[in-house]
Formats: C-alpha cells, sequence, structure tokens
C-alpha cells in the first residue's frame, strides 16, 4: 500500500513551501517508509520511486517497556531487541544505500534516493510494544518502580545514497528536503497518542557510537519527557512565575546583547556557545524568532536555515586541528506536545566528545555518576576558535 503528495506535509498558515514529493509505502515486515523528492522526473510525478520490498520480512514486532526510576524519576527504556542490531557492516551490506542490482537488497527498495525516512528495524521504543501481551504496571510487584510499554516511534532519516559524505557537504537544496522531512515527521508523529516530544538528531563518528557510517539521523517520539525537557520546564516555569517571562526568549535576548559567545548570526538564525557549556565543543543554533517547533518554522526560516546549518556544521569540522571530521551529536530540542508546549522553543544542541585533536572527553566520575559536569575549557574560547574556523567569502 502506497501513496504520493506533491505538496509539503507541513507549513505555517498562509504560506507556500517549496515543493517536495512525498511518496510513502510499506516494507515487507509491516514499517513504514517514506520517500522525500526533490529531483527530477520524481518530483513530477514523471517517475516513481520503487515501492516494493521483496526481502519477505517477517511481522515486525519489537516489544520494549520503560521503567522508573524511583529515585529520581526518570524513566529507563528497555529495549532487548536492539542488542542484536547491525554493527559496522562491509561496505556491499550497507543497509542504508539504495538496493542497486546485483548487491543484496537494503532497507530502501529504490536503486536511488534523495532523502528517505523510514521506521527503524530495531527501534528504542515501538507502537507494537506490547499491544498484544500483559506486561504488569509494577516491576516484581513493587508500586515504587511503575513500568509501562515502550510505545513511542523511532525513525531512520537517510540524508543521502552517497555513503561517504557527510551532511556538511550536502546541496543547499538537499538540505532544505530535509529540513521538510523533519517538519512533517514532527507533525506526524505529534498526532500520535501518546506522544509527548519529537527529538531529531544526527550522530557522527565511531567515538561517538555510531554503528553505520552511512550519512543518516534519527527521529524519536518519546512516550515521556525526557529529563533535559523536564529540567528546563521546571527552570520556564519558576522563571515566568518571578517575571513574567519567557526563560529561553530572555537567554536568545541576553546572549544577542552580550555578543561574547556568539558564533554567528544572520537575519533569522543565530549560533552561540552557551554561557554554561558543559562539553569541550558545544554551540546552539537558535532562530532569533520565537519558534516551537521545525513546522513552526516560516518559509524564510526554513530556507536559511539550509545555508547556516551546513555553515556550522563545516566550522566544527575545523575546531580541532588536523582532524577532518569532528565526531559530534546534533540534537534538535522541540516544544513538548502537551505538556509545558508554551515553555519550549526550537533550538539546536551540538557537542562533540573530543576535547582536542587526541584525546576525548570521558564521562567519569563526577560527570557519570553525580551529573556534575567539568569542562576543560572556556565557553568563550570555544566561541572565539568557532569564530576563527568561520568561513571567509
Amino acid at each position: 500500500m502506497s501513496h504520493t503528495e506533491k505538496r509539503p506535509a507541513t507549513k505555517p498558515a498562509g504560506e507556500v513551501t517549496p515543493i517536495v514529493r512525498k511518496t510513502v509505502t510499506t516494507l515487507s515486515d509491516g514499517r513504514e517508509l517514506i520517500y522525500f523528492d526533490d529531483s527530477e522526473p520524481y518530483l513530477s510525478g514523471e517517475a516513481t520511486r520503487e515501492l516494493h520490498d521483496g526481502r519477505g520480512l517477517p511481522t515486525s514486532t519489537p516489544l520494549s517497556s520503560m521503567r522508573r526510576d524511583p529515585l529520581t524519576g526518570d524513566w529507563t527504556a528497555l529495549a532487548a531487541h536492539r542488542m542484536n542490531r547491525t554493527f559496522m557492516p562491509p561496505a556491499n551490506e550497507n543497509p542504508l544505500g539504495p538496493t542497486r542490482p546485483g548487491q543484496l537488497p537494503t532497507e530502501i527498495p529504490a536503486d536511488n534516493y534523495d532523502v528517505v525516512v523510514f521506521e527503524n528495524r530495531f527501534p528504542s521504543f515501538a507502537r507494537t510494544a506490547y499491544l498484544d501481551e500483559e506486561l504488569p504496571s509494577t516491576v516484581d510487584g513493587m508500586d515504587l518502580v511503575p513500568q509501562a510499554p515502550g510505545r513511542g516511534r523511532c525513525e531512520v532519516v537517510c540524508f543521502s545514497p552517497n555513503s561517504a559524505g557527510s551532511f556538511c557537504e550536502l546541496s543547499e537544496r538537499r538540505v532544505r528536503t530535509i529540513i521538510e522531512a523533519w517538519a512533517d515527521r514532527t507533525a506526524a508523529l505529534s498526532a500520535l497518542d501518546g506522544i509527548e516530544q519529537v527529538f531529531c538528531f544526527e550522530n557522527r563518528g565511531e567515538e561517538i557510537g555510531v554503528t553505520l557510517q552511512h550519512p543518516h539521523g534519527q527521529i524519536y517520539g518519546y512516550p515521556f519527557l525526557p529529563p533535559r525537557t523536564e529540567a528546563i520546564l521546571r527552570q520556564s516555569r519558576a522563571y515566568f512565575e518571578k517575571t513574567g517571562r519567557q526563560l529561553q526568549h530572555d537567554v536568545v535576548m541576553a546572549e544577542l546583547d552580550a555578543r561574547t559567545r556568539v558564533v554567528f548570526e544572520s537575519e533569522y538564525w543565530f549560533a552561540y556557545v552557551p554561557a554554561a557549556a558543559k562539553w569541550p565543543l558545544e554551540v546552539m543554533l537558535v532562530p532569533k524568532r520565537d519558534v516551537s517547533d521545525f513546522p513552526a518554522l516560516s518559509v524564510e526560516e526554513r530556507g536559511e536555515l539550509a545555508v547556516v546549518y551546513p555553515q556550522l556544521l563545516r566550522q566544527v569540522d575545523r575546531f580541532f586541528p588536523g582532524i577532518e571530521k569532528t565526531a559530534y551529536i546534533a540534537g534538535w530540542n522541540q516544544a513538548p506536545v502537551n505538556e509545558g508546549r508554551e515553555f519550549g522553543r526550537l533550538h539546536l544542541q551540538l557537542f562533540s566528545l573530543r576535547r582536542s585533536p587526541d584525546k576525548m572527553k570521558f564521562l567519569a566520575g563526577s560527570e557519570s555518576a553525580m551529573a556534575v559536569w567539568i569542562n576543560d575549557t572556556t565557553p568563550e574560547r570555544i566561541a572565539e576558535r568557532l569564530r576563527e574556523v568561520a568561513e571567509h567569502e
């Protein structure tokens, strides 16, 4: 079963966004796959991507659960099926590449694509989690430790059919299509029952723990609010009760006014290093306007983001002398779907676990055990270095 839409799935009211063609199909195990095309002849509909997955996979029914820590209140996801997920396969077994004649079939049936999104085969959270099985509401009858099905959704976003590239090397048009995919999926996952927050992110580099080198990202639909979001909401509510003002708005304006840690500024976006940065390389990218999530971005904001985001990634790649590709985690924080949405604000938090060209930052006792961070540099030095390696055109 499949269908095609020649329109953006999400757009701000009264605005028309650049067209991408969205084609939805189902893989042989029941997982959803979506092509986002910006190139001809697929954009015009003169051609259609391959929709049939001939692998004959068994129906996907991953069992995910979650348990709440009574001491911290944090939820932990349990997904034992992920133990056997694909790990650093040889080039001819890359599951994220196109399916080419004479080669093993991949997760993507077509022999080429622009951008593809599909449900993760080894998800941390799944809509099918324990739908047909009884899961006790507590662990071993202990009321202090509640548990529940991990009924979220996890998707993979393939940025390019080229397995050797990086996000920062993509064309402006292709990045624009990825932004449309993020907006589309944010809206779609937010509409699902039980989803509390949608998180788009990219892990890059073996140092981070990446198991597939093909340039890709992920999208999580969480069935609860993650600890970082809970903390932001707690601080934002307290600040609002005291001042009647929005905390994240005032932080953005204060950083723009101080300019000490500003990395660059454009018409609609600016990048800065947080004043209390935890990581030896950490930077945030935020819209100047108060925007809740990707679907709420205007046409102009989306267009400029397609330019400034890869620019920032190239600065990150030049941060450490002698390092060609900096390992990083790039996480797009969006407003919660339900609780506390009025306090949410779209922002990118990008950081690296590297602290020098030949050293990694290991999370030892203080960070890992007590969540008390010690940075090996200062935010001002990070910002200075990022400005130093900026592109000069």
